[in-house]
């Protein structure tokens, strides 16, 4: 069971990744296209703005289950170190409720934000609705709660190895 949700968990922080990435890349391309438009044509493009702002949106949403998944997201390090390793897998135990408790928040309200948005349209894409945009909320914090619980599972803290 262990190694099956691990290797789900895996499969989700990968597509999490991809998409994260792809959006960091559209957001650059996006901007590039923004200051030719802008700057060189002097006609400004005013879709450009609002998809790169909902892909930076997109972009840390799914970024964010990675950094749940290496450790590095919520993390008390000096009293981590200092605790005997009982101690230690009950701070693990409580930085997961405390995580889970907040990303449970952030699909409660970001779906409901998302609901509610969906009736509201793009400014310069007046066809595409909001939701697309606040649904990267839940969704994100979806893949997270995998993430969360795949770092409970097997640790893999890479912000202790790599601290001063």
């Amino acid at each position: 069971m262990k190694s099956a949700f691990l290797r789900l968990d895996h499969w989700t922080n990968s597509l999490s990744m991809a998409v994260a990435c792809l959006m960091l890349v559209i957001a650059s391309a996006l901007g590039v296209f923004q200051i030719v438009t802008r700057f060189v044509l002097e006609q400004p493009a005013e879709w450009s703005e609002i998809l790169i702002r909902v892909s930076l949106i997109w972009m840390v949403f799914m970024g964010i289950p990675t950094a749940f998944r290496q450790g590095a997201m919520v993390s008390v390090d000096v009293l981590y170190r200092w605790s005997p390793p009982k101690m230690r897998r009950v701070l693990d135990w409580l930085v997961c409720l405390a995580a889970l408790t907040l990303i449970g928040v952030i699909v409660w309200w970001g779906w409901d934000y998302a609901k509610r948005g969906g009736v509201q349209s793009m400014a310069g894409l007046e066809s595409v609705s909001m939701f697309w945009a606040y649904v990267a909320m839940p969704i994100g914090g979806l893949f997270s709660v995998i993430g969360i619980v795949g770092n409970l599972l097997d640790p893999q803290r890479q912000e202790l190895e790599t601290a001063q």
